[in-house]
């Protein structure tokens, strides 16, 4: 199999398995789509539903849907601007805070677990390069780089897997 195959099936078969841990430990009050809006509402609130169009891979209606079950459920709430009647505000709620930090609390532990099986270097090599291939790697200065890449050759002790630095 070539390195594009086996990087879709590896890869496919984490996300999937870290979705049904996510959709069982986040349940019954929070799903992974309202963790993400949470999420954007953490670093860019208040928010006008529109807002939310550019990071969410959906369309109005569905923003608008999920709007109003994280109503129902109490995490956000929407005001209308006082400027401006046509203008709505999303923004959190006391509880919508609470849950958003469990739910980064709960992804972490299920990405750490998995984390865990490699070495500390490997590891970190292994976010470096996932990185660079998503296109998310900021400019990094050349000392994280050179953190996450030094050595020739490296072997990860718990699988004897050998990497080399790229």
């Amino acid at each position: 199999m070539d390195n594009a195959a086996d990087f879709v099936k590896s890869w496919s078969k984490l996300t999937k398995e870290w979705n049904a841990q996510m959709d069982a430990e986040l349940a019954p009050k929070l799903t992974v789509d309202q963790l993400e809006v949470l999420e954007l509402m953490q670093a860019h609130e208040p928010m006008k539903p529109s807002d939310l169009l550019p990071h969410l891979e959906t369309t109005p209606a569905a923003i608008t849907t999920l709007l109003d079950r994280m109503e129902r459920a109490g995490l956000v709430e929407r005001n209308r601007d006082e400027g401006d009647r046509r203008i709505v505000w999303v923004t959190m709620t006391p509880l919508g805070r609470s849950e958003v930090e469990r739910g980064v609390a709960v992804r972490s532990a299920i990405v750490n677990r998995s984390l865990e099986l490699v070495s500390s270097h490997n590891r970190q090599l292994l976010v470096y390069l996932i990185s660079k291939v998503a296109g998310t790697r900021e400019q990094s200065n050349p000392a994280d780089r050179k953190a996450a890449t030094s050595g020739t050759s490296t072997e990860d002790s718990d699988s004897g897997v050998e990497s080399s630095a790229i």
